[in-house]
């Protein structure tokens, strides 16, 4: 959960009248979580958010699963994933279950014509190659490598590229993304412990108020369907809001490593939590410090959970031929651990500069059609000396 913010004018009192300099009223718009019982925030428009031309027949955007059932190492060349001109036509499916999708895009500039609004899912952006502005009601972000883009389902956005050269992992939530909450106060703020904090939280600014009426396309996602609906007024028309519930953006590179004598678990990489599944992010550290320590990991069964890794950059002293932009899967259900070699390889190392996004599923991952077209077939016998 972010912490308070707020941009633009707004009135003393919430639910109060909040007029214009001609008089008129400002429409309210409470934009909540979990009903009326969650975070939340209160956005003031110059007109109804409710003025819909037309709404067009939807059509299917579902992942096409290839395979739902499974057990066996998998990995995946995600950079093998074609750019497109489009934002939406760029995003691939490649892993699902009923809490998560795992997405890779590849969109080029293009300015788009449309907004979109995923009306299913927070979406967890993570910039691995571009820069550009995330364009909200809620105002601007700018994001550029490294860049965790944290959107709440609902939030009206476009992207807006600076070059052709962009390459994003996503994941959608349908459920509420959060801080870890051992790393929150009962009042929520990130406590002492937590390996970042509120000042490494980026929220929107440069709030540009839009009075503009027309034709105005919004992309709304919803229960797998691609609809279309045109709105008479240009939806960034706030002029002021103010809440907890907003899309922020939190850099890896801010992430601060936990570290110990001997080998630290994965959950000390975790940056955020949702219902039955975690995101953890593996940046540069130094090695563990015990004078027999070795810094690899130890062989693991994922009773439990399905392991996602999203490889970024940097040496992985874990893994062979690792390529940037790779993505491993490894089920529950079958034991994986480091490469041969690897192990003593790693005795007496000092520090790794690896970086890399994991996703960890309690629920068991499927394969789309657009994963197998990618997929390394060979990797389940690399631990094959």
């Amino acid at each position: 959960m972010p912490h308070y913010h707020s941009l633009g004018h707004i009135p003393h009192k919430r639910h109060t009248q909040f007029r214009k300099p001609d008089g008129s009223l400002y429409s309210e718009q409470l934009f909540s979580t979990e009903g009326f019982s969650d975070e939340y925030s209160l956005l003031y428009h110059l007109h109804p958010p409710t003025q819909i031309l037309k709404a067009e027949e939807g059509f299917s955007v579902m992942p096409s699963v290839a395979e739902e059932k499974m057990l066996r190492h998998r990995s995946f060349e995600g950079f093998s994933v074609k750019p497109a001109k489009d934002y939406l036509d760029s995003r691939r499916p490649i892993l699902v279950n009923s809490d998560c999708q795992v997405v890779l895009a590849a969109p080029q500039k293009n300015e788009q014509d449309y907004f979109f609004k995923n009306a299913d899912a927070d979406e967890v952006i993570f910039v691995h190659e571009g820069s550009g502005v995330l364009k909200t009601m809620y105002g601007k972000i700018r994001f550029g490598y490294g860049d965790y883009l944290v959107v709440p389902r609902g939030t009206i956005y476009q992207m807006e590229f600076d070059t052709d050269s962009n390459r994003l992992f996503i994941v959608e939530s349908f459920s509420p993304v959060r801080y870890p909450k051992r790393y929150t106060g009962k009042h929520g703020q990130l406590l002492e412990h937590s390996p970042y904090c509120e000042r490494d939280i980026r929220q929107p600014e440069d709030l540009e108020t839009n009075d503009a009426k027309g034709d105005f396309v919004i992309k709304v996602k919803k229960k797998g369907m691609l609809y279309h609906l045109h709105y008479g007024t240009h939806p960034f028309d706030v002029i002021g809001w103010d809440g907890c519930c907003y899309p922020y953006a939190l850099s890896i590179h801010d992430f601060e490593p936990i570290t110990g004598r001997v080998h630290q678990p994965p959950p000390v990489h975790q940056t955020f939590e949702a219902h039955n599944f975690v995101i953890c992010s593996f940046v540069p550290r130094m090695y563990d410090y015990h004078p027999e320590s070795i810094p690899a990991p130890y062989n693991h069964s994922n009773i439990d959970s399905d392991e996602l890794l999203y490889y970024v950059d940097g040496d992985f002293m874990s893994r062979k031929n690792v390529t940037r932009g790779m993505i491993t899967l490894h089920p529950a259900g079958i034991p994986h651990g480091p490469h041969p070699g690897t192990v003593e390889k790693s005795i007496g190392a000092k520090e790794t500069k690896e970086l890399a996004v994991m996703v960890d599923t309690f629920r068991p991952l499927m394969l789309t059609d657009t994963a197998l077209g990618i997929e390394n077939r060979d990797y389940i016998t690399s631990w094959i000396k």
